[in-house]
Formats: C-alpha cells, structure tokens, sequence
C-alpha cells in the first residue's frame, strides 16, 4: 500500500498500457529520495511502458504519479524537464548534431529563448562528457558513432540536466562489460553522493541485483515482486518470474547457469551414472565443475558443509552432493558415502585445498582413490 507523505516518487493505483487499454494494473509503489530502482521482467512484460508513462511519454490509463505532493503529470514541460532526465531506448534523430551538441541539448531547460550556453552551462557539459568518458566524440556527428558510444553521449546529456530524477531504459544495451560497469558506478554515484533518484530496466539481472536498493519485478497484469534484492533474488522466485525451464539462477553467485551435464550421448534426457568424483572445498571446484558441465559429465562432488561456496554451485551442477555439518569434522555418514562413490567412479579428482583437523579425512580418501589409481590432481 502507498504512503506517499514518506515517498519521493509516488505510483498511486497506476494502470499503463496503449490505446486505452490497461496492460499492468494496480501499480502502487513507492521510492524514496536517492535510491535506484531497477525494473526487471521478461521481454514484453510491460518495463519500457511502465518507464514511458512515468516520463510522459505515453498518457496514463488511470492511477496518478506523485512527485512529492505534486502531481507529476500536471506539472508543466519545463517543471519536469527542470527535475527529470530520461534515455530511452528509441533512436534519437539528430540530423547535423555534433556529440557535443546532444550533450548541450540538456542545458536547454535553463537557458533563454535563444538556447545560447553560458559559460556555467558549457562547464557542465564538458564535466559530464568527461563523466562518461565521451569527451573525444565531441565534435563527431552523433550518427557516425557506434550505438554503445551514443548511449555514452545521452548520459552525458541526462547528466548535463542536472536532474533530481533520472530514468532509464535498459542503458547498458550495447555496451561491453567496461562500459556497462562504468556507467552503472555512474549512477550509483549520482544516487549515493547527489541524492539523485534513478529508476532504470536491465536485462541484466546479476548486475541489477549488486547496484539496486529495490527492485521491480514485472510479468502479466500486475506488479510480480517489488522488494530489495535481498527479499527478490531467490531461485524460485527468479524462475518463475522468468518461466525458467532450462537452467538456474544461482542468488548468492548472481549468476545464471546453464542445466547440470547428463552424460547422454543421444539426445534423451536420460542421465547417465556419474562416474567422476571432485573432491573440492573453498572455492576449487567450482572451475572443475564448470569444466565438466562443458563437457557434459555428470559428477560427484564432496565432501561439501553447506556454507561452503563449492556447496552453492555443486547443488545446481552435481548429480549428487556428499555434504557433513559446518564447522564440524567430517560425519561417518558423509565419509561412508565419499568411499562408496571412490569405488563407484572412475575418476577421483582432487583440486588441492587446504586440509586441517576437521577435513582429515579428505586424506584417506585420496589415499584410497590413489592406491585404487584413480586420483587425477588438479
């Protein structure tokens, strides 16, 4: 429910969509001053149009958005424009427009009739090319640009506006991994040093879970999930949320991974008997096992406690997990069962961890696979 008098940004019983008709209704949701929030959701699910209504871009079907006690859609053009930024995904058409020129166009809500720049206004949009690292396309036509250079250019120009508000659509489209980082460092640091509230939509959902304090998900008629990372970015949530039938979403890595390996060589899914065993601890196996996934080769990983980090990938890739109790040595049953999947496998792979007193026993299992000549080393 909304409680607009502690909210920044206020959707009050919103409903979007097109011509009329609601696509997402009911939206309630509230933002507070200098938070990013990040709109996640399959393709098609309604982020762009949720962004576009906020913006003005498309007319509400019904509810209201609050700007603090303002009425944001009964604001005048130069009211918001004073207050929000926005990049959109739509290919702006910039005829004859320098870089410079686009990265200006945001001092437009500040200056005269005339659009001329003072000399505040030109500092401003040096310092926010500079922000983006786009100083160099200055004088370049914005056209002859490559399209993650030009998405460089429209922050620069969000920037430039000096916004209260800025709003994003899927900014780290056609960028790489530097850009697409930088620019997110961007505006965690315009949210956390400027106060500056940042509403976006990302494909990428590991990164939305590392730089957002909420999170919107999207799917069907109404809003799936809003929360922080924390209360949204669990397996079964991400699952569903993404109708996600081959793979996982693994929320304390925040990475996607690809279906365990089945040792099937005919396109059935039937899984073969694991005859590979990975003996691993504190981060080790989990190249080993990502190295068998490739390959195709069900595994056998152990023996794991349940806060170790091989635990947390083993679960999603391994055919069968041999786990003991943290900070415990190893239990009878666990080392019971690693000795039977010594003698069941073919394969004993040992990824050279540490061993003290409470795994001790790790070392009679090498032994064991070594007399059996089974141990490879890694």
């Amino acid at each position: 429910m909304s409680n607009r008098r502690d909210a920044y940004i206020s959707m009050d019983k919103l409903a979007v969509g097109y011509n009329g008709k609601a696509i997402i209704k009911d939206i309630c949701i509230d933002i507070g001053k200098g938070e990013i929030v990040t709109l996640i959701g399959p393709n098609g699910a309604g982020k762009s149009t949720i962004l576009k209504s906020i913006t003005r871009q498309l007319s509400l079907i019904s509810g209201k958005v609050w700007y603090g006690e303002k009425n944001l859609h009964k604001m005048t053009a130069k009211e918001v424009s004073t207050k929000m930024a926005v990049v959109l995904t739509e290919r702006l058409k910039a005829e004859l427009m320098t870089c410079y020129d686009i990265v200006a166009s945001g001092r437009y809500p500040y200056t005269g009739k005339l659009g001329l720049l003072t000399e505040e206004d030109e500092r401003m949009v040096d310092e926010a090319m500079a922000a983006v690292n786009a100083t160099e396309f200055g004088p370049k036509d914005f056209n002859a640009i490559s399209d993650g250079q030009k998405q460089r250019v429209l922050l620069a120009r969000a920037i430039c506006q000096d916004p209260e508000i800025i709003i994003l659509d899927e900014p780290t489209s056609f960028l790489d991994v530097r850009y697409k980082l930088e620019l997110l460092s961007i505006l965690r640091n315009m949210a956390k040093k400027k106060g500056i509230t940042v509403i976006m939509s990302l494909h990428e959902i590991d990164l939305a879970e590392k730089i957002s304090d909420k999170i919107i998900c999207v799917k069907g008629d109404h809003i799936y999930r809003y929360g922080t990372p924390e209360e949204v970015f669990e397996e079964e949530m991400i699952r569903d949320l993404y109708s996600i039938d081959n793979g996982f979403f693994d929320p304390l890595l925040g990475s996607i991974e690809l279906p365990a390996p089945t040792g099937d060589t005919d396109g059935e899914a039937n899984a073969a008997e694991p005859k590979v065993l990975v003996i691993s601890a504190g981060g080790s196996g989990i190249p080993v096992y990502r190295r068998l996934q490739k390959q195709n080769i069900p595994f056998i990983a152990g023996i794991l406690s349940e806060n170790d980090i091989d635990y947390q990938l083993a679960r999603l890739l391994a055919a069968e997990v041999i786990t003991t109790p943290a900070f415990e040595p190893i239990s009878e049953e666990a080392f019971a069962k690693a000795m039977d999947a010594v003698a069941r496998c073919d394969r004993v792979i040992d990824t050279d961890f540490p061993i003290g007193s409470a795994n001790k026993r790790i070392e009679f299992l090498l032994q064991a696979a070594d007399d059996a000549g089974k141990l490879e080393r890694v």
